[in-house]
Formats: structure tokens, sequence, C-alpha cells
């Protein structure tokens, strides 16, 4: 059986970058509680997967030191940052300890760091993990998930507080989410607006 398109062209990372950069993407923070205190990474690759059973997916790099650990613990957060989170964005795409140093969290119904200040998070389980290059994709079961206009915490699975109930019944203009052209520093835009430049 002959290719019909040719033989392959060897695509140039730095042109795939420049070119799948004009796809703004979210930036978050997958999040857990390790026996060593709190732990999690930047990643900007971040989906909506299934509604039926509810998955989303996000890829780790294979360089990462910090998704085995989360791995181990088969549960975590991602929290999805919203504009004005660079400081947040950078200190958890470093290495090493102290990531969590200056940034207020509080645990989720189970057990992962919500981020004070996030657009929205998700608290999932691994579901699945398949070869993705030189990322991993994880593939986790939504566990229960949430917006957080305002301060005021709505989960899906927790009974509504009236504050979140009237919030929910008239939503204020939500904070703008982080957001990542690929490979490039973050740049931001409301939703329905235009893309970054």
């Amino acid at each position: 059986m002959s290719d019909a398109a040719g033989p392959h062209r060897i695509v140039d990372p730095e042109a795939m970058r420049e070119v799948l950069g004009h796809f703004a993407s979210g930036v978050t923070v997958v999040t857990a509680r390790t026996a060593d205190g709190p732990a999690g990474f930047t990643c900007q690759s971040f989906s909506s997967l299934s509604l039926d059973p509810p998955l989303v997916v996000f890829a780790p790099a294979r360089t990462s030191v910090t998704w085995p650990r989360l791995r181990e613990i088969g549960r975590f957060c991602v929290n999805v940052l919203a504009e004005g989170q660079d400081d947040v964005s950078q200190n958890f795409a470093r290495s090493g300890a102290g990531k969590f140093d200056g940034v207020p969290w509080s645990p989720s119904a189970h057990g992962s760091p919500v981020l004070d200040g996030v657009v929205a998070w998700i608290d999932g389980a691994l579901w699945a993990e398949y070869d993705g290059g030189d990322h991993t994709l994880v593939a986790a079961r939504v566990l229960d998930l949430g917006a957080e206009p305002a301060g005021v915490r709505c989960s899906s699975t927790a009974a509504p507080t009236a504050s979140c109930s009237a919030r929910r019944a008239e939503p204020p203009d939500p904070p703008r989410a982080a957001v990542s052209r690929s490979g490039r520093r973050s740049a931001r835009r409301r939703r329905g607006g235009p893309a970054p430049r």
C-alpha cells in the first residue's frame, strides 16, 4: 500500500511551536497532597475530554519530576489560573521545593489543594495514561469541580450556599482566565474577545 501523501516531511519543532502557538490555551497548575506536603506543577495542555463518564485530559512533560509523585497518589486537582497569576504559573513551572511558599490554598473535598484566586478547579482521579511522545497524556475522572466567582467557591457536588446559588442565577462577569500561546510568554484575553497576538 503506497502512502498517498508521499514521504513524510520532517517538521521543525520550532516551526511547530510557532504555528500551534496561535491556538490560545489556558494555563493550569495540577496539585495534590503528598506525604511530604503539597506538590504541584504548571501544565499548559489541558482540555475537557468526555461528559459520560466525566473526563478531562492534561499532558505533563516526560521530564516532570512532580507528575510521577502525583501519579502514585492517584488524585489531584487541576487549577485553572486567572489573569494576573503569572507569578503562580512561573513558580510552579520551576523545579525544587517551595512552590507553595506564599501561595494561599485550601483543601478540596478530596483533599487536594485548590489555589486561591483561580478561575476554576477540577478534582480528579487518574483514569488512564497514554504515550504522547515527549509528554504523557493523562485522562482523569472528574470527582468534583467548580468555579470561584468573586471568591465564592461553587462546587458541583456540595450543597450550594445562598451566595453561590445567587451567583449561579445571575453570573457576574467572570475573571479572565490566564491564556498561553504554546512555548511563549503568557497572553490574556476575555472569553469571546480577540485572540492574543
